[in-house]
């Protein structure tokens, strides 16, 4: 099993968290990519401070607005990124801006249900849809046969919160929306596997654990892993992903999760 190798990579929600820790660990690697493209939503916001402290150090950072939620904000990012990789295509997409609300289930609403399914489930819909040309120029300017994550693939974020069979945390958490929209999203990693295999795309659900990040903490509650620890999880489960893979939900460790 190789490290990833990759030309170019997009992460969404990537000026905190996960998404964050991303970005860091891509511009370590021995041969980083070309392009690593921080999709944030208020680039020159105060939240994004450490991601253009990065971007100062690192020219093939490129940080990119982008709001999952909104169409035009989506098809404008997917411009920018085709201009800016000049005819290549993009590698992998990696879908992880998620928002959560700890509502029980007697106190959802229609707006906090709507606003989570549209960030979590919809906007990683409406982004594979905007990359998909590019992530097919992708796949088929790599060499061989088969799938990989080193020449296209779309990771999904999800959580095993999400999982029908064994629905992780329920006592600690209820985040009845964000469960349905993460179990949503798995299904939808399923479609988009069976739809994109045809263009050689490996698509992917991925747990990275319960994660010591502003959204993970709640309550005094601490989790047991760090971004670092989960995101060198995933980035070593992404390397070893194949054509077998494409349609799965896997955790940070490679294990498959329940349904």
């Amino acid at each position: 099993m190789g490290e990833l190798c990759v030309r170019s990579v997009l992460v969404t929600g990537a000026n905190r968290g996960i998404g964050l820790g991303f970005v860091q660990h891509f511009l370590k690697m021995p041969n980083p990519p070309q392009w690593v493209f921080a999709g944030c939503r208020d680039p020159k916001g105060q939240r994004a401070q450490e991601l253009q402290n990065l971007a100062s150090k690192h020219p093939n950072l490129v940080i990119i607005p982008l709001e999952v939620s909104d169409p035009a904000s989506i098809k404008a990012a997917a411009a920018k990124v085709e201009e800016l990789l000049g005819g290549s295509g993009l590698n992998i997409l990696i879908n992880n801006a998620a928002i959560g609300e700890p509502v029980f289930l007697d106190k959802e609403t229609l707006e906090t249900m709507t606003q989570v399914y549209t960030t979590n489930t919809i906007g990683p819909l409406m982004l594979g849809q905007a990359f998909l040309p590019l992530l097919k120029k992708a796949a088929q300017g790599s060499p061989g046969s088969g799938m990989s994550c080193s020449k296209a693939a779309i990771v999904n974020i999800s959580s095993n919160g999400g999982s029908i069979t064994n629905p992780a945390g329920w006592q600690l958490m209820h985040f009845t929306s964000y469960r349905c929209s993460k179990a949503a999203l798995n299904m939808l990693s399923k479609c988009q596997s069976l739809a994109y295999k045809e263009h050689g795309i490996l698509c992917v659900a991925l747990h990275p654990g319960w994660v010591q990040t502003d959204m993970g903490s709640f309550d005094g509650h601490t989790p047991p892993l760090t971004v670092d620890t989960s995101v060198k999880g995933m980035l070593k489960v992404l390397s070893s992903l194949s054509e077998k893979d494409t349609g799965t939900f896997l955790d940070w460790e490679g294990k498959v999760v329940p349904w």
